[in-house]
């Protein structure tokens, strides 16, 4: 996966063309269901997906590529060819979904009681220009994890609260400045307090003309069944790390691991070495895969006998070993010293001395198990 910044076309999200060749199909039948929840984890694309269905739903120029007809999306295994049609990436309203600045779209998130200016009673408008950093950073795959790193939250938890919900209310209200449809996207509408909920769900039962709104989550449990009842859901299949970053990530990460585990100094300074000389691009990919790796080896954990797809390193006594080491006493401690070495190297900290550091931390931990 690269972070590439906000832009976000469909032919920028990898590996979902099949839902895409739908989603597009039904906007260019007119078939626009005014409430939907993309179900997915936000790594597999799905706050991507939403935000770039809005601008090809607004762009002024889409592109088609391909015959409409659905049976001609795929080859004989199902999987998409290519992209039937994508928006333009051009026109007025495409440079400002670029930038997350079009005056039509709207995005609620969870938030905390303080803001940087000390506001009294914020909401997320209080936060658009940390989130759209925090989308630009990420290329809108970042976790709800890692949105309550960059806000330093501590152990706070954010939540979507009534104010949020009025302004919803509020959006859905307005005339649209320049858009056919008054857009929003909710990202973790499981956040939501119960007072929200039900306040946001008079907007989805009795919905205004030309309104679009999007629930993006990772977990319906949590929402209340009344909404779930009142939305078109909308499946986003899984992707696995394969799928998602480069492919020598996989022993770069297994040779790493089991370095940490005897401390191997030698080793470790000629693999310290050799990913300090990767360029500060993939040595930030290759910590984001290490975040992905370890959370998958914790689910394997914490669920055994689960099916995970991720769980393979393409090394058998890895794959049936190393997730045992993972668990509730160290994913924690490893995903914020990881978090923190990314940040480093962000600010340009030499690369060496971050890896070095994070690795004695990391051999430290995995020792905690």
């Amino acid at each position: 996966m690269v972070y590439s910044g906000s832009t976000m076309q469909f032919k920028d999200i990898k590996n979902q063309r099949v839902l895409i060749n739908k989603l597009t199909e039904i906007i260019d039948s007119g078939r626009v269901s005014h409430a939907q929840l993309f179900l997915g984890e936000t790594r597999s694309g799905s706050l991507a997906l939403a935000v770039a269905y809005m601008q090809y739903l607004s762009c002024s120029n889409r592109q088609h590529y391909r015959p409409v007809a659905p049976e001609q999306w795929c080859d004989d295994y199902g999987n998409a060819i290519d992209l039937r049609a994508d928006s333009c990436g051009s026109c007025p309203s495409c440079r400002k979904f670029m930038e997350l600045v079009h005056s039509d779209l709207h995005l609620v998130f969870p938030n905390i009681t303080t803001t940087p200016k000390g506001s009294e009673n914020p909401s997320a408008e209080d936060f658009q220009a940390e989130f759209r950093d925090f989308m630009t950073k990420y290329g809108q795959y970042g976790t709800l994890e890692q949105w309550y790193y960059e806000l330093d939250v501590e152990n706070k938890q954010g939540m979507i609260r009534e104010k949020d919900a009025a302004n919803v209310v509020r959006y859905v209200t307005m005339r649209p400045y320049e858009a056919e449809y008054k857009m929003i996207v909710i990202w973790c509408p499981e956040t939501m307090n119960s007072r929200a909920a039900n306040e946001l769900l008079k907007s989805i039962e009795e919905p205004y003309g030309k309104t679009l709104i999007i629930l993006v989550t990772e977990n319906t449990e949590r929402i209340l069944p009344t909404i779930m009842s009142r939305v078109q859901l909308v499946r986003v299949p899984s992707l696995s790390l394969a799928d998602m970053f480069p492919a020598d990530f996989a022993p770069l990460f297994v040779d790493w691991m089991r370095m940490l585990f005897k401390l191997n100094m030698a080793r470790l300074a000629a693999w310290t070495d050799s990913v300090s000389k990767m360029g500060r691009e993939r040595q930030k990919q290759f910590l984001a895969y290490s975040l992905e790796a370890l959370r998958c080896c914790f689910l394997l954990n914490v669920t055994p006998g689960a099916i995970q797809p991720d769980g393979d390193f393409g090394d058998a006594k890895f794959n049936q070993s190393f997730y045992t080491v993972v668990t509730g006493n160290n994913i924690s401690l490893m995903n914020d010293a990881i978090n923190h070495t990314l940040r480093a190297i962000e600010r340009n900290a030499t690369p060496g001395l971050a890896f070095m550091a994070l690795s004695f931390k990391m051999s430290s931990y995995i020792l905690k198990k």
